[in-house]
């Protein structure tokens, strides 16, 4: 298990301008020990013919190829609509004319 001080703590927590009670700096640096020593076991695992990943299963999004297909006609579009003005949809007005 990698050492880690309690004076060392100390350090960290003054370089990141943190304030720790004497009991918070007794209570991290074996937590602190453990977390060096969790890494390190991953960098022994971790082998040069093991390329980097991001996700433990190999995932790749699957998409579809876009095609253009053929649509509805105006006509039909415009088929089902109450109103229709010029080939369009004609809807009631929401917003005044700003004079």
């Amino acid at each position: 298990m990698p050492d880690i001080s309690r004076d060392e703590v100390s350090h960290l927590a003054d370089l990141a301008r943190i304030d720790l009670s004497a009991e918070e700096l007794d209570h991290l640096a074996p937590q602190l020990a453990v977390i060096l020593e969790s890494i390190a076991s991953i960098s022994e695992v971790a082998a040069d013919d093991v390329p980097p990943t991001s996700h433990a299963l190999p995932l790749t999004n699957v998409f579809r190829e876009d095609v253009a297909r053929p649509g509805l006609t105006a006509e039909q579009a415009l088929s089902g609509a109450p109103e229709v003005e010029q080939q369009r949809f004609s809807v009631p007005r929401i917003l005044e004319d700003e004079a």
